[in-house]
């Protein structure tokens, strides 16, 4: 986040949810996990947290188990993979558990013994075994118990912090215990799984245990559920919460990051913003409800360095028209698009789908991190290709994801405009009925295997791996319906989710060419068909801030070392171009301006700006006017 939010020390009660302002320097236990969904502002509040304990005198360690951590950017620091000193600020060391170098230990960990003692076939067997995203999982968990469960480690430090990846990554991490637990008792003693040989996890045993039992022991971990006061943030926080208590970790704290509470009389955006989020707080659900809250509130500031995190515990100045340094007029949108600072320009979303509709069909893939809305714009695009004819199937292969309820419609019915529209077709891929469809098959398709054998495939089938080769399925056959006059855009999930179903690509399409023979030139596999542009455009989703435009960065990086190159990046709810003239939300749309010299400068080949909406994105009428059409039937 380059805009983020302060406590003024006030307490808010909205319709009847009081939330005191967060005493940065309150954590008691001696771990603490920030966790929540991405872009809500994790590492912020981790980081302020950091610096405030260090600043009472205790002895603190700062992990980031993010993949895409910004730690760096927020202390202003390197941060590398073992603990190092803040400058500035005694008692503090930090540390990055990258999950791809973990991975690359753990996976020559867990080799080394086999090296000449094995068939080079068997060791192959197992280097492929362990060649998925499964493992990246499991070496960063590895590597995050040694801090857990070694004494020599943890004695070190009064707290240890964790800035932790979004939920869903958080909660595989912390699932994984039971699941090798299972996979050790069922598997046979010589087997292997993308977990690693059995002998290998039987070593690790005790040391996942005593992290478990760390885990769920409210006298040694709070788990901080980080939230947006946005519906979207608040139920999955909800979800992990959830989660996790059944799990057993029942010590929560609910932290409400950006709670914008001073809008300026008068102003569209301004009041909508604040009515939103204290709609949204209204309707807290119950799982957070019976939980301690604290909320954050909303301020633009470019937070680097130990200074900027230390005015958060005292509170910055709320900014006022007349001392902000800023120009009230607001910030229009300009015929070709947003006009940001120093002249950058990016296109409105109707150029996008007025290309889009101008090609050939075939698939649209929507991609980006966690919480940059890729379920709007791909809902958007899905009814402004509608009404221009196109025959659409919208999907999404995010868990979280929910196009149906955006459109106010019913999934897989077919749905039609005005007269002269194309019809619109929706679904989603759901993972754990994919997993069951996927088990069921595979089963059925064994009932011939002998007793032995079937027995084996039933236990490989419980590995935890399986859930992203059944959904991997359901993705190609999206793919296979696109073309022949059909577009089909997919709300794919968080970016590392989609990096895996990349993997799983791209594994499918190495196993079908090595056996196709002199056939190969009459096959298409899926990683084909992304990797062709007029078959294929990826559209990468990002937010104007900074950790969304790196990580988007990041993911297009990995699109490109598979052969994919995205046909540009979408940039939501900009508050560039919005019409706001709160001089609050003007200070964060200037914060906008470096982002977005990053995209169009040189990240994007092309870019299109959404500005943030006043109103709610629901129906088919208000997306179908995000792409130039307001006369959709509704």
């Amino acid at each position: 986040m380059s805009a983020h939010a302060v406590s003024t020390g006030s307490e808010a009660a909205v319709q009847g949810v009081a939330l005191s302002a967060l005493d940065w320097a309150s954590w008691r236990t001696p771990f603490v996990f920030f966790t929540g969904k991405g872009g809500v502002g994790k590492t912020t509040v981790a980081g302020a947290s950091a610096v405030a304990l260090a600043d009472d005198g205790r002895r603190v360690l700062l992990v980031s188990t993010d993949p895409a951590s910004n730690l760096a950017d927020l202390l202003g620091t390197a941060v590398g993979p073992e603990p190092g000193a803040v400058p500035g600020v005694s008692g503090l060391a930090v540390m990055n558990l990258d999950p791809e170098e973990a991975a690359a230990g753990y996976r020559e960990r867990v080799l080394r013994p086999y090296r000449g003692v094995v068939t080079a076939e068997e060791l192959r067997g197992i280097e492929e075994q362990m060649a998925g995203e499964c493992t990246v999982e499991v070496a960063a968990f590895d590597r995050f118990t040694q801090l857990i469960a070694h004494p020599e480690t943890v004695g070190l430090y009064d707290h240890v912090l964790f800035d932790t990846a979004p939920t869903g990554h958080t909660l595989r991490l912390l699932n994984l215990p039971s699941a090798w637990s299972e996979y050790i008792e069922t598997s046979d003693a010589a087997g292997a799984s993308c977990l690693g040989p059995r002998s290998g996890l039987t070593s690790q045993r005790e040391q996942y245990h005593q992290a478990v039992d760390e885990l769920g022991d409210p006298a040694r971990t709070t788990m901080a559920l980080v939230s947006r006061p946005e519906s979207g943030a608040l139920a999955e926080a909800a979800r992990a919460a959830a989660e996790l208590a059944a799990q057993g970790i029942r010590n929560q704290r609910l932290i409400v990051n950006g709670l914008f509470t001073r809008p300026l009389v008068g102003d569209a955006v301004a009041q909508a913003l604040a009515s939103r989020q204290r709609a949204a707080l209204a309707a807290l659900p119950q799982q957070l409800r019976e939980i301690p809250a604290a909320s954050v509130e909303l301020a633009a500031a470019d937070l680097t360095g130990a200074s900027a995190l230390r005015a958060l515990r005292t509170g910055l100045p709320s900014l006022a028209p007349a001392d902000s340094g800023l120009p009230t007029a607001p910030i229009a949108l300009s015929p070709k698009g947003a006009e940001a600072p120093e002249g950058v320009a990016l296109a409105a979303l109707d150029a996008l789908v007025d290309e889009l509709a101008a090609g050939e069909p075939g698939a649209v893939l929507v991609v980006g991190k966690g919480g940059v809305g890729k379920t709007t714009i791909a809902a958007a695009i899905a009814t402004g290709l509608v009404r221009r004819g196109h025959e659409v199937h919208l999907s999404t292969t995010d868990p979280a994801g929910r196009p149906a309820a955006l459109l106010g419609a019913d999934e897989s019915a077919p749905h039609t405009g005005s007269a002269g529209d194309g019809s619109l077709t929706v679904s989603r891929i759901d993972p754990d009925e994919e997993l069951t469809r996927y088990t069921a098959e595979r089963l059925r398709a064994a009932e011939r295997l002998g007793p032995e054998r079937r027995a084996l495939l039933e236990e490989d089938l419980r590995s935890p791996c399986y859930a992203e080769v059944a959904v991997f399925g359901a993705f190609s056959g999206l793919l296979n319906q696109a073309g022949r006059g059909r577009f089909v855009v997919i709300d794919t999930a968080p970016s590392g989710h989609t990096l895996r179903l990349l993997d799983l690509t791209g594994s499918y399409h190495r196993q079908v060419m090595a056996g196709a023979g002199h056939v190969h030139g009459r096959i298409t596999t899926p990683l084909m068909r992304l990797r062709d542009p007029d078959r294929t455009r990826v559209l990468i989703v990002t937010l104007p801030e900074l950790t969304p435009v790196s990580e988007a960065a990041a993911l297009q990086e990995d699109l490109r070392r598979a052969g994919i190159e995205p046909y540009g990046w979408v940039v939501n709810a900009s508050l560039t171009g919005s019409g706001t003239r709160d001089p609050l939300l003007l200070a964060r749309a200037a914060l906008e301006g470096p982002q977005l010299q990053r995209i169009t400068g040189g990240l994007a080949s092309r870019a299109w700006l959404l500005p943030w909406q006043a109103q709610p994105l629901t129906g088919r009428r208000r997306l179908a006017a995000l792409t130039g059409h307001t006369d959709v039937t509704a």
